[in-house]
């Protein structure tokens, strides 16, 4: 896979997750999903940063996560 599809992919498990957990506190439950995919998303963002030769910074997040979407499109 490419680095930039796990990233965007390890974002996506982020945002997912913290939803997650706030509702499973809410409720009074463990967030144990939510964290087991707050760990996958975060992973993945790491191997995604050792991955790429130079690494990402902040300018390039737009690009790769545009660059996936329109990949995903056509």
């Amino acid at each position: 896979m490419e680095p930039d599809l796990i990233l965007v992919v390890g974002l996506v498990f982020l945002a997912l997750s913290i939803p997650a957990i706030v509702s499973a506190w809410s409720d009074g439950r463990p967030p144990r999903a939510a964290a087991i995919v707050l760990v996958w998303g975060g992973g993945m963002i790491v191997y995604a940063l050792g991955t790429k030769p130079g690494g990402y910074g902040w300018a390039d997040l737009p690009d790769a996560i545009y660059g996936v979407i329109a990949r995903a499109i056509f």
